[in-house]
């Protein structure tokens, strides 16, 4: 039986550093992180989607977290095919640089800053979410193999937006191109009323890793603001839908990453908490 880790999707969110989760004097960078990692195994970087991470904020956090503790760490915006910004982009790479040269430089910045994770044992994955326009077919998967090629010998778990690669027909030829690409299928948990609603399917394409996030079951997903799209208190009962799926991942996994994106104030880090708390108790009895 594998272990399963269970975090949020961050531990810097505004929401939850305002919430009052973090007791007064562990509220700044350091006691956040370290406050954090002594209560969950396991977290998110995010912010890495919206900028490149740095070499020195890799460093602290490896510093600052126990042995055993995970990062997986969301891959920045233009390497998964979203939109970005010129502004998101380091200072020197925003004029003069395009094309295939620019992306080769930002692949090789991302590397190089998740780097000393990686050397600290403290990676757990590189996220790599695509967008909801990501469906299957030819070009998704020349794409993907690119990927692995410029990720070989790194961890990598996906995440698709488009409900395609999971349907009844499709399921088996996406968990078999993931799984000859080494790479770890990304479950989720979202509402499930909507057209773009991404089936709570759990395969585990990878032995060494599997990954669930949870995004909550707010129907504004997609429309609304991020607070409007994430807003949603897990009850325990929807989390307890949950625990044979994941101990039958863990059943085929070595780790299980369990993520709560639902960031809004401190609802990611309770439902994370009573997560815990299920899955300690005996099985049967959740």
């Amino acid at each position: 039986m594998g272990e399963i880790l269970v975090g949020t999707c961050s531990w810097t969110d505004s929401a939850l550093v305002s919430s009052g989760w973090y007791p007064s004097g562990q509220r700044d960078a350091e006691g956040r992180l370290r406050y954090y990692a002594g209560r969950f195994p396991v977290v998110e970087v995010d912010a890495s989607y919206y900028a490149l991470p740095s070499v020195r904020n890799s460093r602290l956090w490896a510093e600052r977290t126990p042995d055993g503790f995970r990062f997986d760490v969301k891959a920045f915006s233009l390497l998964t095919g979203h939109p970005t910004r010129p502004g998101a982009l380091p200072a020197d790479l925003r004029d003069g640089v395009s094309g295939t040269e620019l992306l080769d430089e930002v692949w090789q910045r991302f590397r190089g800053a998740v780097e000393p994770l990686r050397e600290a044992g403290r990676l757990g994955t590189l996220l790599f979410q695509f967008p909801p326009w990501f469906g299957p077919g030819a070009r998704a998967e020349a794409f993907l193999e690119a990927c692995r090629a410029r990720t070989r010998g790194w961890p990598v778990a996906v995440e698709f937006r488009h409900p395609g690669w999971w349907r009844d027909d499709q399921q088996g030829w996406t968990s078999a191109l993931l799984a000859d690409l080494g790479m770890s299928a990304v479950a989720v948990d979202m509402v499930q009323t909507l057209p773009v609603s991404i089936r709570p399917v759990t395969p585990v394409t990878d032995g060494q890793l599997a990954v669930v996030r949870f995004h909550g079951r707010n129907p504004a997903w997609g429309s609304g603001s991020k607070e409007e799209r994430f807003r949603h208190t897990y009850a325990r009962e929807e989390l307890a839908e949950w625990v044979p799926r994941l101990r039958g991942m863990a059943e085929k996994a070595d780790e299980v990453h369990v993520l709560f994106n639902n960031c809004c104030a401190d609802a990611a880090v309770r439902a994370a908490e009573s997560m815990g708390e299920l899955l300690a108790a005996p099985s049967g009895t959740a």
